[in-house]
């Protein structure tokens, strides 16, 4: 293009040199014609004037004669004493080239003659209009002839370049198509181009080509980079540095859902309970410290696990992968997590951590069907105690009834059991450990489907609790069994009802309560309301106006699942419960467990002093009885003592 550019510019000089040396040439022919005609018009005046006298001119003749002429542009006769005798003015405007450059070279003058005797003198100007017409066709042929000698190279010119530069994208085009079809990205591109079919489209773009196959590959390498990085942050949440949700879901599509190997582990959710308290109450670094405190914990307790991924799936809950761990070895997981994050919950002076749900996987399984199960197993675990964890075996669901239920599953079912009023009441006594020690049965619920199949208790519970159907749920029970008390004339005995904490401080069912336990105030006596200490705790003065109130109708109140949380003086002296139920993890292999027992003998002492009795739960063998009644607790409570039966 700039060889191009070259040309046109010679061309132009070129055109120029010519035109001006053709309008030069012709000028010069131009003026000696000028010379010429007026040289022979002298000599003509002249001659004709040489032997006249002015009487021998007939000026009126010699006027008509002049004025019909062109010979002459102007001319004047004067006498002897240089008087004007006639005139005649011919004059012509010239062609403008030639106009132009006779006014420039002042070519055309005015002449004079006069005759032997000196009675005749002549001024005369010669008539050139034929002339400059003559010398403007020429200049005008000259300028043709010139620009078309300029313009015919560079069209001839332009067109080679065109047809070259078509051939060349052509044949780029052909290499391009073979380097493409070819694949050739690598350092051997040269010997794989390098063919009788490529040399002849152009042997000499070869080494172009092998520069821009080096300079694509460390591009594409670059790009790929580039894109890793991408995705790396993609992958990755910003607080804690662990995998988001998105790599979690396609770490679980390729390493477990669509593997063609067989595998298997545990899966556990853990989901942090303080995170929105903390943001409201200390502000959101605050939070962001917590949450990498828990995210620490679980990093460091999941690496003595081989092969384990810990992923950070949305704000409030962690995803960890245990390959290889089979659910029993997942509970010492979910005890550790435990222990730990109680240390941090006391070191922080929190109510709680975070809770854990742990499932099995094994190949194929979908991640739909396995988040809807590890989320009712978390929803189980929130319904104990503070840092609880729950396990979920496909053999905890009676028959499969609930597996793979997801939240809308489990709403439809609820309120198919709350329409249809499925619920099942049996009792599980408590034994009195001593003649003046008044004690009770406890009411427990279970639930059918419409198909009559039987849903896991704890399961179904804990479910309705987190869909905020517990308070419905409750008022059936109590109904219920109240129904039944009255049926079958049970007026004189002790009963226990369960109540979930979002019952207990619900203020409308506080209301509902206190006014249906009013229509059978001679039941209502007779009945003791169980909540646990964990719910009791989450809201002390919720707690406080329930207890109050249950105390105002004549009822009482037991505290169960007592001593997971940060039991106190004031708990006691703020609540006022009437029994308390040492938690089941207490009684097991309590022979064994100096501590437990310490801490047991201790309870016992602190309640009986505010006139408060204690009862032991989950006693299964007879050397627990045996130790719990060495204790002073005022009753047991467990499958040894009795299993579940109607009424």
């Amino acid at each position: 293009m700039a060889a191009f550019k070259k040309l046109i510019l010679i061309q132009l000089l070129a055109w120029l040199v010519l035109v001006s040396a053709g309008s030069y040439f012709i000028s010069q022919n131009f003026d000696n014609a000028i010379g010429n005609a007026q040289k022979n018009a002298q000599a003509t005046v002249e001659q004709y004037i040489k032997n006249l006298s002015a009487t021998d001119i007939s000026a009126e003749n010699l006027k008509n004669t002049l004025a019909t002429s062109e010979t002459f542009s102007n001319f004047v006769l004067r006498d002897y004493q240089g008087v004007e005798v006639f005139s005649v003015n011919n004059a012509v405007q010239l062609p403008f080239i030639a106009e132009l450059i006779q006014s420039s070279s002042n070519s055309v003058r005015t002449q004079y003659a006069t005759n032997n005797n000196a009675d005749i003198k002549i001024e005369f100007k010669l008539n050139i209009t034929h002339l400059g017409e003559q010398f403007q066709t020429a200049f005008f042929v000259i300028l043709i002839v010139s620009t078309l000698l300029a313009l015919i190279p560079i069209i001839l010119m332009k067109t080679i370049v065109k047809h070259i530069n078509d051939n060349i994208c052509t044949d780029v085009a052909d290499v391009i198509d073979v380097y493409i079809n070819q694949n050739q990205l690598g350092d051997d591109f040269a010997t794989k181009i390098d063919s009788p079919e490529l040399a002849k489209l152009g042997k000499s773009l070869i080494p172009s080509f092998n520069r821009l196959s080096h300079f694509l590959k460390s591009k594409n390498d670059n790009i790929k980079n580039a894109a890793h990085d991408i995705k790396r942050e993609a992958y990755k949440d910003g607080v804690t540095e662990l995998g988001n949700r998105n790599m979690f879901v396609d770490y679980y599509e390729k390493n477990i859902e669509n593997t063609e190997i067989s595998t298997f582990g545990s899966l556990a959710l853990v989901r942090c309970s303080e995170l929105q308290s903390i943001n409201q109450s200390r502000g959101y670094q605050k939070g962001d410290e917590y949450i990498k405190s828990v995210a620490d914990i679980i990093v460091h307790i999941s690496g003595t696990y081989s092969g384990s991924q810990v992923f950070r799936v949305n704000s409030s809950d962690f995803i960890i992968i245990l390959p290889n761990t089979p659910l029993k070895e997942a509970e010492k997981f979910g005890e550790n997590l435990q222990s730990r994050f109680t240390q941090y919950m006391q070191n922080q002076e929190l109510s709680s951590v975070a809770n854990t749900g742990i499932v099995g996987y094994e190949k194929a399984k979908p991640l739909g069907e396995l988040l809807s199960i590890v989320d009712n197993a978390m929803s189980m675990a929130q319904s104990k105690q503070a840092n609880a964890w729950h396990v979920q075996r496909d053999t905890d669901l009676v028959n499969n009834v609930s597996a793979g239920f997801g939240n809308q599953n489990w709403r439809k079912v609820i309120n198919e059991v709350i329409e249809s009023k499925s619920v099942h009441l049996v009792i599980q006594n408590i034994m009195p450990l001593g003649k003046s020690i008044k004690a009770y049965a406890e009411i427990q619920a279970r639930f059918k489907t419409e198909e009559n199949q039987a849903l896991p208790t704890a399961s179904f519970l804990a479910m309705a609790e987190k869909l905020d159907m517990a308070i419905e749920i409750d008022k059936l029970i109590i109904e219920s069994s109240l129904e039944r008390i009255k049926s079958s004339n049970l007026s004189e005995k002790y009963f226990g009802l369960n109540i979930t904490p979002s019952s207990a401080h619900s203020d409308q069912f506080m209301i509902w309560l206190e006014r249906r336990l009013l229509k059978d105030t001679h039941i209502a006596s007779k009945l003791i309301f169980e909540v646990s200490e964990f719910g009791l705790l989450q809201n002390i003065k919720a707690s406080k106006r329930f207890i109050d109130m249950v105390h105002r109708v004549g009822a009482r109140i037991t505290v169960e699942r007592f001593g997971v949380g940060l039991t106190s003086f004031k708990f006691f002296r703020d609540l006022k419960p009437d029994f308390i139920k040492m938690d089941a993890s207490y009684t097991r292999g309590l022979e064994d467990d100096k501590n437990n027992q310490y801490f047991m003998r201790l309870m016992v002492d602190l309640a009986h002093r505010i006139g408060v009795s204690v009862f032991a739960e989950g006693v299964e063998s007879q050397e627990e009885k045996h130790i719990v009644e060495t204790l002073c607790l005022d009753g047991v409570q467990g499958y040894y003592i009795e299993k579940p039966k109607d009424i």
